[in-house]
């Protein structure tokens, strides 16, 4: 079988375990599905890249993901590759490793590609969740993120192939089951926009498939959660009570500057709201520290969201520059007092965890 490895996202984990399906007839070959969140992200991927060839001087190295597709020229220039393919000549894998081209780079514009992969999963080996993908790509354009140039537009998974799915993975012993993508709140499908949400998603999954023991979710856009999925929560409590939210910050001015569509407000209020149908429920986030021009003040902000909207299980992260990006050519926070703020986060959210 080839060796996959994965970095990011939750995505990232399921397409490595396609990769893994696809590929399992295959000996001496290294897949390796990079991400591109951060700058230090990226870093960690070539690093890995060349201790794999130090290690595996004969395999076949096969590079894909969001850095590989943003970066290509850089991994190109790195001698220890034998392969890099985008994140639509992903989904083929399999066609481009049987017999290597004769270009060492495959990476086509993302922007383009309108579908995505159909495969049907059932490893996640030694787990008891799994993951299922629901949508692809992003509409939205935060100014600190790469992630849609690297994905492409949102494109969504038709509801029967994702129910499919989860019977699937019911039959084969899973009990939890968690939907993922790089933006699901968007889920929509262009051919039916009145029939097709993510809470109508959520609703049809509970719905069809009652025996469901515990459905979960990726990050959460507090913006973007409506109350008909506030009230399937407290209606159905095989939803799993825990909930990432893609916050980002705590503070208004910065969210504004980072292109967010919510308010800390908004999130106090969300959480509220959740609690109220659910009082045991639980909340995690997503936090970037140092975004351009952030203040003490404003940090602060960001600090006491944390207790005011009682969250926990934090991912907190140094703002990173990402070359293309709006955020890029604004004033940035010095190097350590982002990751000095960063520190102070996590600690915080320490207090907080069960």
């Amino acid at each position: 079988m080839a060796q996959v490895i994965s970095f990011g996202c939750r995505i990232n984990s399921y397409e490595a375990e396609i990769f893994k399906e696809k590929l399992k007839h295959l000996n001496n070959v290294i897949v390796i599905n990079t991400c591109a969140v951060t700058g230090e992200a990226e870093r960690q991927c070539r690093q890995a890249i060349r201790k794999l060839r130090k290690e595996n001087p004969n395999a076949k190295i096969i590079v894909t993901g969001c850095a590989a597709q943003v970066s290509a020229s850089k991994f190109a220039d790195m001698p220890e590759i034998d392969l890099i393919l985008g994140n639509k000549e992903k989904t083929e894998i399999e066609k481009y490793i049987n017999e290597l081209p004769e270009h060492k780079t495959i990476v086509s514009d993302i922007m383009k590609y309108a579908a995505y992969d159909k495969y049907i999963i059932t490893g996640f080996e030694g787990r008891h969740r799994a993951f299922v993908q629901i949508q692809q790509g992003c509409n939205h354009r935060c100014t600190y993120c790469i992630i849609p140039y690297a994905r492409g537009k949102n494109r969504s998974v038709e509801a029967s192939a994702i129910l499919d799915q989860i019977r699937l993975l019911l039959q084969k012993g899973f009990k939890e089951i968690c939907l993922t993508g790089v933006d699901i709140c968007s889920y929509q499908l262009p051919s039916k926009p009145k029939q097709s949400s993510f809470s109508l998603l959520v609703q049809t999954i509970l719905q069809e498939i009652p025996e469901l023991p515990s459905l979960q979710f990726g990050s959460l856009d507090p913006a973007a959660i409506d109350g008909k999925f506030i009230a399937l929560i407290g209606q159905y409590k095989n939803i799993h009570p825990h909930f990432h939210l893609s916050i980002q910050s705590g503070d208004n001015t910065v969210l504004k500057k980072m292109g967010r569509r919510h308010k800390r407000e908004d999130v106090i209020a969300l959480c509220r709201a959740i609690r109220k149908v659910r009082p045991e429920a639980t909340f995690g986030a997503d936090f970037i520290c140092g975004f351009p021009t952030e203040t003490d003040e404003q940090f602060l902000n960001t600090l006491n969201l944390v207790k005011e909207a009682g969250l926990n299980k934090l991912h907190v992260f140094p703002y990173s520059e990402r070359e293309g990006t709006p955020a890029a050519e604004m004033e940035q926070v010095p190097v350590n007092i982002r990751k000095k703020r960063a520190k102070i986060l996590r600690e915080e959210g320490e207090k907080y965890n069960d």
